[in-house]
């Protein structure tokens, strides 16, 4: 019976037309008939039904379905995966197949069917595979790599990990490193599973190292440490820092001398104690980054940004000039070099470079319109394909699939199958696969794919307007400015009203359950469900809400206000200034989070860029950026 399925399988695989095409229709209710009598362990009947389906799209998924319940179908798996090469689904049985072949020390099937894989089991097995057939110094040089990764991995990997403790690389110092590492990325478990394959002296030692990293205030004792401990001490040193930073700082200048610590770790440490002196605002953040060895990028822009609290525009300048000349290209750079200008009285230049951002449409270029009082510039260039290209890329394989999975409300499914398929395009053809998302109303997805390509002036695409009655309807409840919400639900959830985040938040404005359930207790109505925070019209009613309230408890200032939204109101009031005001734009581009950075400058300038979509005028980023006050 065995050789029956594998042989009928074969046959299917390869049948080339005498079965006549059904219908559409009955194409997809059959697809939905072999899948149950997959499921129920009929496969007569699963392969009957099959036998009808060898010219619909999603074959291929159905023959996966199939093939990764019955690894043990050597042909007909090689026969697949010839024959769908180019498909996502001969990747994951590939996948599940090598799993099998490993499980069976079938190393020389294994390595013949091999292809690189971020999948940490499958490299695992493939070390151990080049071990078993021969070339055994390789196969340990890929164990070690894997080993001194410091993350925990796959129970596929432990029987590797038995051949590398069995060969002469295998040795104290391999163990310390991974130690070390599992540490630094906080994988505690990995580093006490390791510590046991340490001698009995050195795990004393490691024991001394696990209690500083649960409880780094230990390195404050006298006697705890010795010379020689640098690295436990700098390690100490490192996880203080994320919970009392002043004292980390004043330990590590007290005290490093008296410990010998290589270079490397030194200047690690440096780093990211001035880093986290920038992101806390502290006064000493500027110094602090000037005297770093090693000036990248990052170190930059925290230097410009601490530079920028203490209003030193001199400084500013002076880190400004440390950018590479692509970078100062940048709008976010431009801004402040033009505000540096003008602080340090060269108006003239200072308005050439505002005048020059103003072309660009961000919110950098559209304060720089308010300020040298030019109109924004919006550059709206749809895209406009030929029908006969749409129709072409829709009727490619990959993209039939999509349209069969989302006609079979498999979405997400159908989303990991698009993905899968913009791999392989170009720009140009990405940007066709944006329109055919936008015309099958897969918004999210074809304003992604849309950024995939690096095309940005499509702005019907990339901002559309969908349930316009509920934004304005509760704008006007409200008090507050459509082209805010429409801004807001923009950056939140791409329109899609099913949007799940991975906290949990939910819909077009991503607002969390208990959230909504406290919004519904203020509005005095009976909360339904989390489900009912899919709904648009609860979902926006909340929205609204909630964005009002944040508006009022921050004296109506609109971008502290989407801050709040985007990191919450108590990390806002603590980043307020302690005494006095601040520019909006330097609060803005000092917010310690890059995300709620980002957030706060995309929702203002996705405000602005609605108004124009819905053809107002009134408007201004500038009325948006008031001072920030103190608490």
């Amino acid at each position: 019976m065995k050789h029956l399925h594998r042989n009928l399988l074969l046959c299917l695989i390869f049948f080339s037309g005498t079965v006549l095409a059904s219908t559409l229709e009955q194409q997809r209710n059959d697809f939905v008939r072999a899948e149950k009598s997959l499921a129920q362990g009929d496969r007569a009947a699963f392969m009957r039904i099959s036998a009808g389906l060898l010219d619909y799209p999603l074959y291929p998924y159905l023959q996966y379905q199939w093939l990764k319940d019955n690894l043990q179908q050597t042909d007909a798996i090689q026969a697949f995966l010839t024959a769908y090469k180019d498909s996502r689904y001969a990747g994951l049985l590939r996948t599940k197949w090598l799993g099998y072949l490993a499980e069976n020390q079938r190393w020389h099937d294994f390595i013949r069917h091999y292809q690189a894989t971020s999948n940490m089991a499958i490299e695992c097995q493939h070390r151990l595979a080049v071990y078993s057939t021969g070339d055994k110094r390789l196969g340990i040089s890929g164990a070690k790599r894997l080993w001194l990764t410091g993350d925990a991995l796959p129970k596929e990997c432990d029987p590797l990990w038995s051949v590398l403790m069995l060969s002469p690389d295998f040795s104290p110092e391999l163990v310390w490193q991974r130690f070390e590492l599992a540490l630094g990325k906080d994988n505690v478990a990995v580093a006490e599973s390791v510590r046991r394959l340490l001698p009995p002296a050195d795990q004393l030692v490691a024991d001394s190292w696990l209690q500083v990293h649960k409880k780094p205030t230990l390195i404050e004792t006298n006697g705890f440490l010795t010379a020689f401990m640098g690295r436990l001490f700098a390690h100490g040193v490192s996880r203080l820092a994320k919970s009392d930073l002043n004292l980390a700082v004043k330990l590590w200048d007290e005290r490093r001398q008296a410990f010998q610590l290589d270079v490397q770790t030194a200047q690690q440490l440096e780093r990211q104690l001035a880093l986290s002196l920038a992101r806390n605002r502290h006064a000493a953040a500027y110094h602090r980054l000037s005297q770093l060895s090693v000036i990248d990028t990052e170190i930059n822009e925290w230097k410009l940004r601490a530079a920028l609290l203490e209003q030193n525009w001199a400084h500013v300048a002076e880190t400004l000039s440390g950018l590479t000349a692509k970078e100062r290209l940048e709008p976010k750079w431009q801004y402040w070099q033009a505000r540096a200008l003008e602080k340090s009285g060269d108006t003239v230049q200072a308005q050439a470079v505002y005048t020059k951002l103003a072309e660009d449409r961000s919110f950098y270029g559209f304060m720089a319109a308010d300020i040298v009082s030019k109109p924004y510039q919006f550059a709206n260039n749809p895209l406009l394909p030929a029908e006969n290209e749409l129709e072409n890329l829709a009727n490619a394989l990959d993209f039939k699939m999509v349209r069969e999975l989302k006609a079979l409300n498999r979405n997400a499914e159908a989303e990991r199958q698009w993905w899968y398929a913009i791999k392989k395009l170009d720009n140009e053809r990405l940007m066709l696969a944006a329109k055919l998302a936008q015309r099958w109303h897969w918004d999210q997805v074809a304003i992604t794919t849309l950024v995939k390509a690096d095309y940005w002036d499509d702005l019907g695409l990339r901002f559309p307007v969908y349930y316009a009655d509920q934004v304005r309807n509760n704008a006007l409840l409200q008090q507050v400015d459509p082209a805010i919400v429409f801004g807001l639900i923009r950056q939140e959830s791409i329109f899609n009203k099913d949007a799940k985040s991975a906290v949990g938040a939910r819909g077009l404005m991503q607002i969390m359950p208990k959230t909504g359930m406290q919004i519904a207790r203020e509005l005095k109505e009976k909360w339904q469900s989390e489900q009912s925070l899919f709904s648009p019209d609860v979902n926006v009613r909340y929205g609204a809400f909630y964005y009002k309230k944040l508006l009022n408890r921050f004296q109506g200032h609109v971008a502290l206000a989407a801050a709040a939204y985007n990191a919450g109101q108590g990390r806002v009031a603590k980043w307020l200034p302690s005494d006095g005001t601040m520019p909006a734009d330097i609060w803005i581009e000092t917010i310690p989070f890059k995300e709620t950075r980002k957030y706060v400058t995309s929702v203002l300038a996705y405000a602005i860029i609605y108004q124009e979509l819905m053809q107002r005028k009134d408007l201004k980023i500038k009325e948006l950026m008031s001072d920030v006050r103190s608490g």
